[in-house]
């Protein structure tokens, strides 16, 4: 992760209401609302239909990538995979060398123990998330070096007729459903919160100065907030979880051209070119899931 930055809530809350005044209204606490270590790779992984999905839950080919970029000297960013249970996404590390690959590496690991052969089910999704922030957040106070460390999760976990997602932060989760390519998660972050309220355009968010400062992160609090949802399977679904190292660089509409026109291992390949090209200034990491089946 590239320059990246978590305030504390208090911090958090002073700078919303700093930016969006009047229009800015605390927000008190409540339970989040739910809606029904490898080496760096650069080669495509696909995942052949039968590893994928031994349940018959619906032929996936899956393929996935993460390069270093053009300016960083080490990758922290982690891919999570694991076919056997349907469960791919994306970690996002920030806090220095150790701290990012600590954060990010651990995350993965974190949830591939947690829920391995377990029935994707949203409460077990939460409870995961919830248990890898808390052993982040107790190694960064037990090891100094570590302190500030977190990361983003972004993580898809498919049933046979639902996709649960749970995400922190501001690597995102996208669906391409009929021609139609929509970002299905909301960045965590402040201008994203900007964007949102209307304080900003999106040729403004681009730009802007504090486009690299979220505002939650798996790790950094004892506590966390995470976005759950469960979208419905349908057949011929492309899913796409990618870093913003990828969507910083590239915009949307080149990434679902893309999309549109290439089968997952050849689009997973030219996204990454897509994002050297752009610039390559953060660490590129994406999972492309085609859904052969579906579940309805």
């Amino acid at each position: 992760m590239s320059h990246k930055f978590r305030f504390s809530k208090e911090s958090k809350e002073r700078l919303k209401s700093f930016f969006l005044g009047e229009k800015y209204k605390p927000v008190e606490e409540e339970t989040p609302a739910e809606k029904p270590s490898a080496e760096p790779r650069t080669e495509a992984e696909a995942v052949p239909a039968a590893a994928a999905n031994p349940a018959g839950k619906g032929k996936l080919i899956v393929a996935a990538r993460t390069d270093i970029g053009k300016m960083r000297k080490t990758n922290q960013d982690a891919l999570v995979e694991s076919p056997a249970d349907h469960l791919w996404g994306v970690a996002d590390g920030m806090g220095g060398h150790n701290g990012g690959e600590t954060a990010s590496c651990g995350a993965r690991d974190g949830l591939l123990e947690l829920l391995s052969g377990k029935e994707p089910e949203q409460g077990a999704l939460r409870t995961a998330i919830g248990a890898v922030n808390r052993r982040l957040f107790l190694q960064q106070k037990e090891d100094e070096k570590l302190s500030g460390m977190g990361t983003t999760l972004t993580v898809l976990w498919l049933s046979e007729s639902c996709v649960y997602i749970g995400h922190v932060g501001d690597s995102r989760a996208y669906r391409l459903r009929e021609g139609e390519f929509t970002q299905i998660t909301e960045d965590h972050s402040v201008v994203a919160e900007l964007l949102r309220s209307g304080m900003i355009t999106p040729e403004q968010a681009a730009a802007h100065p504090m486009r690299n400062v979220i505002t939650r992160a798996v790790g950094t609090e004892d506590g966390i907030e995470i976005d759950l949802l469960c979208e419905e399977r349908r057949k011929g679904d492309v899913w796409l979880v990618c870093s913003d190292g990828l969507y910083g660089m590239v915009g949307d509409e080149k990434i679902a051209e893309i999309l549109k026109g290439h089968k997952p291992e050849k689009a997973a390949d030219l996204l990454v070119k897509a994002a050297l090209e752009g610039g390559g200034r953060d660490n590129i990491s994406l999972v492309i899931l085609l859904d052969k089946e579906g579940g309805v």
